[in-house]
């Protein structure tokens, strides 16, 4: 008897092993693959039935969960979405997720690795598991700021704190409102997909870190005087031929000084005025003298050309290989095959203003789980060595010049030092350029570095715009 029973406790026994396994095996080993498998209408459903946590802004929900009726049990909304949907992206029953729906979804849908223990609590309890809420490092007022400067206007405008890399304003225009791609009346969600990819602003871009890279212009002067003065061979006070046209070696062209400044005064000048004047052949002269390897390292050395997620994937910069002497003076002013994000703009001035110091950018301040327990929080990351303090102090300097004397007076703040550099790229479109400012303030204690483009204006227009709102962001940073 005492044997019979033994056995029955031992298979028993036996099966709830085999079963624990397999539970083991389907809910963590196996889950992303029945996931993935297309024949799984239940994850779909899953997933719109589930409370997704909400994405915030300086406490308040600009993306939650609401109950709703019919097959789902939620549905995503969005506040003030144009102001912020090239960040949040959208939550699509169609389309899927994109922005910091995709990149966070995991913490969103409380699938995430720190999230586990709630889900055994979840599996045990059979409650369905919350998601985490994500807070962004955006400031609620530079965000409106930055967006309502671009009314009107294509463009672009990155602000963020130097110090510390946390990005407190990201705008791009043209916008959308993220509700209409994640309604849950399918035949509305694919009207609005087909009227926003037909839409030849592009809405659905986001312009600070993707899309069509830009041409950054004369902004890319800070990297080049970064390259003259890391080799020894320039000063501040070296002179610099400053010819109105300079011929480019083996072509029958020239490249044209900039003629909206002052660099018609003057046949020579020194680096200071140069910037200044933001004065093209005297940098075109520095490039070729220098070479290409050079100014590509420097480049190289405030981000060009490397992967970045913050956590939205940004597409690296460019600057270009295998050039001749006429394509790398053409190169030398933001041109040619120079592209570039607003964001690594806006993080070459950061790591200027930083003494030479970049940090990691990044979006999520904090994530916490259902019960407000802090799953990450921000920690500030150096990202790179760009340049040596000295260089960096040295350039500060120079940019400051820019503002206070130069052809970036429209962002000067009174009563305090900005250092900023303007550009003009021209984009062969009418006419028309790409207007641009980036620069940082108090110049000598940075608290907000900027980056502002604004597409197909003239340069009387791109000047109104670019400079002036950035004294905004300035103003309401240093009003706080």
């Amino acid at each position: 008897m005492n044997k019979a029973i033994r056995r029955m406790w031992l298979m028993a026994v036996a099966i709830m092993v085999v079963l624990l396994l397999t539970l083991t095996y389907v809910q963590f080993f196996a889950a992303n693959a029945l996931q993935a498998n297309p024949w799984n209408n239940r994850t779909l459903y899953e997933q719109f039935g589930r409370d997704r946590g909400s994405i915030l802004v300086g406490g308040k929900e600009i993306a939650r969960s609401v109950p709703a009726d019919g097959d789902f049990a939620h549905q995503r909304v969005y506040s003030d979405s144009p102001l912020y949907a090239n960040l949040t992206g959208y939550f699509s029953l169609v389309y899927g997720a994109t922005g910091l729906e995709s990149a966070m979804g995991d913490q969103l849908s409380g699938a995430s690795d720190d999230q586990f223990y709630d889900r055994v609590v979840s599996l045990f309890s059979g409650n369905q598991p919350k998601g985490a809420s994500v807070e962004l490092t955006l400031d609620p007022e530079l965000q409106r700021i930055a967006y309502n400067a671009l009314e009107g206007h294509n463009g672009s405008i990155v602000a963020v704190d130097p110090k510390t890399g946390e990005i407190k304003a990201m705008v791009s225009r043209k916008s959308y409102d993220a509700n209409a791609l994640s309604s849950h009346d399918t035949n509305q969600v694919v009207a609005a997909a087909q009227s926003l990819n037909a839409d030849p602003d592009k809405p659905l871009v986001n312009r600070a870190i993707s899309g069509d890279l830009y041409s950054p212009g004369s902004t890319f002067k800070i990297i080049d005087t970064v390259a003259a003065l890391e080799s020894g061979k320039y000063t501040t006070d070296t002179t610099l031929p400053n010819p109105n046209e300079l011929p480019l070696p083996d072509t029958t062209v020239s490249l044209p000084n900039y003629r909206q400044g002052g660099c018609a005064a003057r046949s020579q000048v020194d680096l200071r005025f140069a910037l200044e004047q933001s004065c093209n052949t005297p940098f075109a002269h520095i490039a070729m003298d220098l070479g290409q390897d050079k100014i590509r390292q420097t480049a190289q050395n405030f981000g060009y050309g490397q992967n970045l997620d913050i956590p939205l994937q940004v597409t690296p910069s460019m600057f270009p290989e295998d050039m001749n002497q006429a394509q790398l003076a053409l190169s030398s002013i933001g041109q040619y095959d120079v592209r570039t994000t607003p964001l690594q703009v806006a993080m070459a001035s950061a790591a200027i203003a930083n003494d030479g110091v970049m940090m990691r950018p990044s979006l999520i301040k904090t994530v916490r789980s259902s019960d407000l327990s802090v799953i990450d929080q921000f920690q500030a990351e150096q990202l790179r060595r760009s340049t040596d303090a000295e260089t960096a102090r040295t350039v500060k300097d120079l940019m400051t010049s820019v503002v206070s004397n130069g052809i970036a007076s429209g962002a000067a703040v009174p009563g305090v030092q900005v250092a900023g550099k303007t550009g003009t790229a021209e984009i062969g479109r009418d006419g028309l350029n790409d207007s641009w400012f980036t620069g940082f303030a108090p110049a000598d204690d940075p608290q907000l570095a900027v980056a502002v483009v604004v597409e197909d204006v003239d340069v009387t227009t791109g000047s109104s715009l670019t400079s002036p709102s950035a004294r905004q962001l300035f103003e309401a940073v240093l009003n706080k």
